[in-house]
């Protein structure tokens, strides 16, 4: 798997959330970002989709519940919080959309700091796990 060749497009997502908490600062509600953040994407050129309905299915058959993505852009799944620190839970939730999409790239974004906080993660279908990946597109080692 080459997550290498995400490394400009995660840049640009990155320094748009960057703009994105300057603008507004920490503690807002999680939509207000999300859709600055679909702004900011648009006006970078990028087509986000936000709130990207995620059907799952089972045994062939399409289940009735499904999952909603916050924003989608080109293949990359930006899971967007905003909370005093980022927690487990929110990890799990991003990784269940990686496996499901086995789109190669996610971000973990919170806004509900002073600072705003990234985690980005790559999906190995090939193993089925979610890895650490530093701002170098590098796994980082367990």
């Amino acid at each position: 798997m080459d997550i290498k060749r995400y490394k400009d497009i995660v840049y640009k997502v990155i320094g748009a959330a960057m703009t994105v908490h300057k603008e507004l600062g920490g503690g807002l509600l999680e939509p207000l970002y999300n859709e600055a953040l679909c702004i900011e994407l648009s006006d970078m050129g990028f087509h986000p989709e936000s709130e990207k309905n995620l059907l799952c299915y089972y045994k062939g058959r399409q289940m009735k519940k499904s999952y909603r993505m916050d924003i989608v852009v080109d293949d990359v799944i930006l899971e967007l919080k905003s909370t005093s620190e980022i927690c487990p839970e929110h990890r799990f939730q991003l990784f269940n959309y990686l496996r499901l999409t086995k789109n190669p790239i996610g971000l973990l974004i919170n806004f509900g700091s002073d600072s705003l906080e990234c985690e980005r993660y790559c999906y190995d279908s090939t193993t089925n796990e979610c890895r650490l990946i530093d701002r170098n597109m590098n796994i980082v080692p367990r």
